[in-house]
C-alpha cells in the first residue's frame, strides 16, 4: 500500500484508522467495518497516485470514501436514496466535469444527487474554472479531481461522459449522454466563461428532463 502524504507512518495510520472509526459508525447497519476500512485504503491509494494533492490526502480519503459508500450503497440496494443521480466525466475531473457538476448541484436544490469523475484524474481544478463560477455564485471550496470507480457508475441514473472516449464502463438501464464541449484547460477567462455557459444550457436541459418540469 502507498503511503506518500508526508506524514510519519504511525500518524498516517492512526488518520486513517480514526477515518474509518467514523465512516464504520455512519454506515453502521449498511456496511461492515472490514468493508469500510478496504474502502478507506483503496481510496487513500487512489488518490495518492495524483501527487498534487498528497498534502490533503488524509481529508480528501475521508470525503471520497464517504461518497463510495454511499454510492455502493445506492448501487447494491442497501440503502433508500429516492432522487436521480447524474455522473459527469471527462478526462482530468477538473475543468468540463467539475463545472457540470457544480451547476448542476447549484441548479437542483437537493433534487437530484450530483457526482463526477475522471478517467484519468490529475492536477487540481485551474483558476478560470472556479472564478468563472464564482461569477455565477457557484462556489467550489470543496472539489477536487476524483478518479472513476465502479460503484460511482453504477450508482448513476444518467452518466454525461465529455471527452473521455470509451474510458467509462457501461451497466444496463442507465442512461448515457455524450455532450460535445470544448475542454476549458489552458483557456482565457473569457473563453472559460464560454465554455461555463455551453453547459450551463444543457444542465438546465437535462434537469429539466429529470424533474418533468
Amino acid at each position: 500500500m502507498s503511503r506518500t502524504s508526508g506524514l510519519p507512518q504511525h500518524e498516517l495510520s492512526a488518520q486513517l484508522l480514526r477515518i474509518t472509526d467514523e465512516l464504520s459508525d455512519r454506515f453502521h447497519g449498511v456496511f461492515g467495518r472490514e468493508t469500510v476500512a478496504k474502502v478507506v485504503d483503496e481510496t487513500y491509494d487512489l488518490l495518492s497516485d495524483n501527487a498534487t494533492i498528497n498534502t490533503y490526502l488524509p481529508v480528501l480519503t475521508a470525503r471520497f470514501a464517504r461518497q463510495r459508500l454511499t454510492d455502493q450503497g445506492r448501487a447494491d440496494g442497501l440503502t433508500t436514496i429516492t432522487v436521480p443521480q447524474v455522473l459527469f466525466l471527462c478526462v482530468h475531473n477538473a475543468g468540463r466535469s467539475q463545472i457540470a457538476a457544480a451547476l448542476l448541484e447549484h441548479h437542483a436544490f437537493g433534487k437530484v444527487s450530483v457526482r463526477s469523475a475522471g478517467s484519468r484524474p490529475t492536477g487540481t481544478i485551474p483558476r478560470t474554472v472556479t472564478d468563472a463560477l464564482a461569477e455565477l455564485g457557484v462556489e467550489l471550496t470543496e472539489a477536487f479531481p476524483k478518479p472513476l470507480t465502479d460503484e460511482v457508475v453504477r450508482a448513476a441514473d444518467v452518466v454525461v461522459t465529455m471527452g473521455c472516449g470509451d474510458a467509462c464502463p457501461v451497466y444496463p438501464g442507465k442512461r448515457y449522454l455524450d455532450w460535445d464541449v470544448a475542454d476549458p484547460a489552458g483557456a482565457s477567462l473569457t473563453t472559460v466563461r464560454e465554455v461555463r455557459d455551453d453547459i450551463d444550457r444543457r444542465v438546465r436541459g437535462l434537469l429539466s428532463e429529470l424533474l418533468h418540469d
